[in-house]
């Protein structure tokens, strides 16, 4: 995980992005934003929030790292604290010349330097990058010596940020370490990420897990029918059998896996020669051995259905021994499941 360290004062810059397509155009700050010493923690708060896991991304390399325009803003931060506010204006006018498509929000672009932070376990400085789009109204109450005033105010919720990096200081030859947030949805999506960050996936044991865990449940779902006559139920337990190896396991060796999990000769080499086709088709390279993340193994188990859907009638939740659930066929020819338990909870 990746935390800035609360009691270190840092340095803020706050603008207004519009979209472009409809001339919303910018209001650029003239000096760093000041703040109280007793906001540093709320404010803090606000900005790591986000970050909840320990995927990571870097900047591209397309045509260079200096030619991105956020990663040179960013190192020149990094050079030199003091220039904070003249590049976070090259921040902002970058974002505003991304946002021409129309389902994109104005909103407010907070640029911050962390002096201290922490990432891996290593001490580093950040830059975090962050876009409130969402204004909300409240009603405040004041009161007087008689009785109350009352009137609605506009503002951001503490509790919410649309979008955010934050870019550590460390690997920079290779595009830093960078974390990313983005709830874009729709035609937004990759606006952030994309065409303003230009990041792409760190590979790391994050990447690693999240990837050999996308290749088992494809090899499971679509690729074991196509190669084996395999009931519902054996995909099931095929998929329970994949992401509890990760789950118990604290190291992910291919060798293993096939041993424990494929069992069988011929689905070990069917998911070899998968293996090789869904390389090439996604362009990503599979490490046969690597640590095991276990944020990653959390978050992609959540796509891991072990359900079997009947008809609009049942929905069975397979987690547990396969021996103790058969499929079969009655004499009049209609299909059915039997199970077998020991408690009814």
């Amino acid at each position: 995980m990746h935390f800035v360290n609360p009691e270190e004062t840092f340095d803020l810059v706050i603008h207004r992005v519009g979209n472009k397509s409809t001339d919303e155009g910018t209001h650029l700050s003239k000096t760093l934003t000041f703040y109280p010493s007793e906001m540093s923690e709320t404010l803090y708060g606000f900005f790591t929030k986000p970050f909840k896991t320990d995927e990571y991304f870097k900047f591209a390399e397309n045509d260079g790292l200096e030619a991105n325009t956020v990663y040179a803003a960013v190192k020149s931060i990094f050079e030199e604290p003091s220039q904070l506010l003249h590049n976070s204006v090259h921040l902002a006018n970058h974002l505003y010349n991304v946002s021409f498509n129309p389902k994109v929000r104005g909103g407010d672009l907070f640029v911050v330097y962390f002096p201290d932070a922490i990432v891996e376990g290593e001490h580093a400085k950040a830059v975090g990058i962050f876009k409130s789009e969402t204004k909300e109204r409240i009603l405040k109450a004041t009161p007087t010596e008689s009785s109350y005033d009352v009137n609605i105010e506009e503002g951001i919720l503490l509790s919410k940020i649309d979008k955010a990096c934050m870019i550590f200081n460390v690997e920079e030859d290779e595009g830093f370490v960078v974390a990313n947030y983005d709830n874009s949805k729709g035609d937004e999506i990759g606006i952030w990420t994309d065409d303003f960050l230009g990041l792409m996936k760190r590979e790391d044991e994050y990447f690693d897990t999240e990837n050999t865990l996308n290749l088992c449940k494809s090899y499971v779902l679509d690729k074991l029918p196509e190669d084996f006559e395999v009931k519902k139920v054996d995909q099931v337990d095929l998929l329970n059998k994949s992401v509890n190896f990760f789950k118990e396991n604290e190291e992910f060796k291919l060798a293993d896996f096939a041993e424990k999990v494929l069992v069988q000769d011929e689905l070990k080499q069917s998911f070899e020669d998968y293996k090789k086709h869904y390389e090439d088709l996604y362009e990503v390279e599979l490490n046969d051995q690597f640590e095991i993340s276990k944020n990653a193994v959390k978050k992609q188990a959540r796509f891991f259905k072990s359900i079997i859907k009947l008809d609009k009638n049942f929905h069975i939740y397979v987690h547990g021994d396969r021996q103790k659930i058969e499929q079969g066929t009655d004499d009049e020819g209609k299909k059915f499941y039997k199970l077998y338990y020991e408690a009814e909870n």
